[in-house]
């Protein structure tokens, strides 16, 4: 017999959506629809399970349970009142409610907050005779709300902690990246195992790390736990026999031409930590050295980096000298290699003198960025100075 489909939304840094919805279609996804900032997809409930486990580039996973069209506060409470919530998940089971909006006519969304957290604790004081705690900052089940102008969607979170959150990395850089954008970037790069890959400002060793587990096949969330467990929706024995076969499908970890170099020792330490606290220590090299000095550690390959791009006061004329000599640096070191290069100020970029083949827009939190494409050959055209 089968099973009822589904409905979930995963959401994602804005830029990767496409990927993502290729993710979750390997997944066995189905109904994919892709909007900004996530993809809706359906399945049968243990999809969740898989997702979660598996996807490098989501955020969260959230399931559907409810929705409706609302005109005003009274109407989003009643909606979610409706709800039978003593049958999702345990009274003993602390909750946090977050809702979201896009052109919604409510005034705060704060209130509209209060009135689906009053409708969860007046359904299971009805229900069961007694209401869940709130926790705010470590909840045992997260609820979401999605309000649009016209309708409000309820979803549960099936994900627990942001799935980001891959429970590897012990210390974090002054401006870390995300992982899933990190993995993001480096499918972006069109990267494949085998081949070189090489973050010459490595900083806590997000990108190495990303780089590392899919040349390993490790599944992002085989080191940690998840919302699911928590609702009574959840198979045990479902859930282990994947997360077995994840397990089974790991290769040993052995050197895969993966290269870090980082200025700073500090900087250095904190990605050794990282990446030795995640059993990656023999896959990923890692050595002290300026980006402007050091020659690339192979002939070829693929360069994916994250150099700084001014975000603090009076940085702006240090940088402006140095993304010309990187410029310099890769048509000296790099030829053969293509660079991607993350940066969140249009302008820099332009001083490297290199002619961009890609520019594909990224969101780093809410910063606007873009991935620019290098390929670098010996003798790499200048742009002139007068070109804009």
């Amino acid at each position: 017999m089968n099973q009822k489909l589904e409905q979930f939304f995963a959401t994602c840094p804005r830029g990767l959506e496409a990927l993502l919805a290729e993710e979750l279609r390997t997944q066995g996804a189905q109904q994919i629809a892709v909007t900004q900032g996530g993809v809706g997809f359906a399945g049968e409930f243990e999809l969740c399970y898989r997702v979660n486990l598996h996807a490098r580039l989501a955020s969260r996973v959230l399931w559907r349970i409810g929705g409706g069209d609302y005109q005003d506060e009274e109407d989003v409470y009643q909606g979610a009142l409706s709800l039978d919530w003593p049958a999702f998940f345990s009274v003993d089971h602390t909750i946090m409610v977050k809702v979201t909006a896009q052109r919604a006519p409510l005034k705060s969304l704060e209130f509209v907050t209060l009135r689906i957290k009053d409708a969860v604790c007046d359904r299971f004081r009805e229900m069961v005779g007694e209401r869940p705690s709130i926790d705010t900052r470590d909840p045992g089940v997260r609820i979401h709300a999605y309000l649009t102008a016209e309708t409000c969607t309820i979803y549960l979170d099936t994900s627990g902690q942001a799935l980001f959150k891959r429970g590897l990395r012990k210390q974090a850089g002054l401006a870390p990246l995300n992982e899933n954008l990190a993995a993001g970037m480096v499918m972006l790069s069109g990267w494949q195992p085998g081949t070189p890959f090489f973050d010459p400002m490595c900083g806590s060793g997000t990108l190495l790390m990303e780089a590392a587990l899919m040349a390993l096949h490790i599944a992002p969330g085989s080191g940690r736990n998840f919302g699911f467990e928590r609702l009574y929706r959840f198979q045990e024995k479902i859930w282990q026999d994947l997360r077995q076969a994840a397990q089974a499908a790991q290769l040993p970890p052995t050197p895969q031409g993966i290269y870090g170099r980082d200025m700073f020792g500090s900087m250095l330490d904190d990605a050794r930590a990282n990446v030795l606290a995640a059993g990656l220590g023999n896959v990923i090299e890692l050595k002290q050295g300026n980006v402007l000095e050091i020659p690339a550690p192979a002939r070829s390959g693929i360069i994916v980096t994250n150099p700084p791009y001014g975000v603090r006061i009076g940085e702006e004329s240090e940088l402006a000298e140095f993304y010309p000599r990187l410029g310099d640096w890769l048509k000296r070191q790099c030829a053969g290699w293509n660079a991607y290069i993350l940066s969140a100020d249009m302008a820099l970029p332009k001083l490297i003198r290199l002619n961009a083949s890609r520019r594909t827009p990224l969101y780093n939190g809410a910063l606007e960025c873009r991935l620019f494409e290098y390929k670098i050959v010996a003798g790499s055209a200048r742009r002139e100075k007068t070109e804009s």
